[in-house]
């Protein structure tokens, strides 16, 4: 059951109404590591977990809360779009310099959602759920987790240096503050699932199953230009469970044979060499 409060989570309050920053707000809310998305992503885990008890009601907490995230961003958004005008569009307009400037106004901030928030990016583009993972994999789904909160943290922070409101700023440190927070739930779960079933995913196919591709799973193989990438210790160092140790190929060869696919019907219509044809 979800229960919708009046209040928001912290206060939002701009000290001027701007609205190419509302476009530009758009991407932590409706963009792919937008508030949309780790809501998505977070809700569609929770109800799925089959794992351990906290593990979901961690999820549908977080969850819950990336809800009122995106109540907060349209908040956001519509007092950044205050007093915005088709008209005062238009009057801008007709000063060069004023209409490069409202020339970065989301138009459907005026056509379509009258003056709030949209579930897409700052370009206009609807949110996908394609952005979400939602795997039934505990450890996957968090490190998806935290890969999400650290995009979008960092373009929060990018947001609060592209203005000087500190009305604006201020919710964005309070949304910079709770995006550190995930990620440090993220990492501690991330940590107690490898200790609980190793670092790999997923843990129910051991490297033993592997067989005689084995081997493969300690070399690194040099396929561009330089070999700086020697120096790393994921091409020299030991596995993180313990079961191998890296291989650095400067120059490997490959291990495969040439393709020979068969060649098709004529109907297909591949326009084929004739003398292949013939040797069908």
């Amino acid at each position: 059951m979800f229960r919708h409060q009046k209040e928001l989570q912290f206060e939002v309050k701009v000290d001027c109404p701007d609205p190419m920053l509302a476009r530009q707000v758009q991407e932590v809310l409706g963009g792919q590591f937008g508030e949309m998305t780790v809501m998505m992503q977070y809700l569609f885990q929770g109800f799925n977990c089959r794992g351990e008890e906290k593990y979901k009601d961690m999820l549908m907490d977080i969850g819950t809360e990336e809800i009122g995230h995106v109540e907060m961003l349209c908040a956001l958004i519509s007092q950044l779009m205050d007093g915005a005008s088709p008209a005062d569009q238009a009057e801008a307009a007709k000063d060069p310099h004023m209409a490069a400037i409202m020339g970065g106004i989301n138009p459907q901030h005026l056509l379509v959602s009258g003056l709030g928030g949209l579930p897409t990016n700052s370009n206009g583009v609807p949110w996908n759920a394609g952005y979400i993972v939602a795997s039934g994999n505990l450890l996957a789904d968090m490190r998806s987790n935290l890969h999400a909160e650290s995009q979008g943290r960092l373009q929060v922070a990018r947001l609060y240096h592209m203005t000087t409101d500190e009305g604006v700023r201020a919710t964005f440190r309070k949304m910079l503050a709770r995006d550190r927070y995930h990620q440090y739930q993220w990492m501690a779960a991330i940590a107690e699932l490898e200790e609980k079933n190793g670092v790999v995913v997923p843990a129910t196919f051991p490297p033993e199953a592997e067989m005689e591709a084995q081997e493969e799973a300690y070399k690194f193989w040099n396929l561009s230009e330089g070999e700086q990438s020697a120096e790393g210790l994921w091409a020299t160092g030991s596995a993180p469970d313990g079961t191998g140790d890296f291989k650095y190929y400067a120059d490997p060869d490959p291990e495969g044979n040439i393709p020979n696919p068969t060649v098709p019907a004529s109907e297909v219509h591949h326009d084929l060499d004739k003398e292949l044809l013939k040797r069908k």
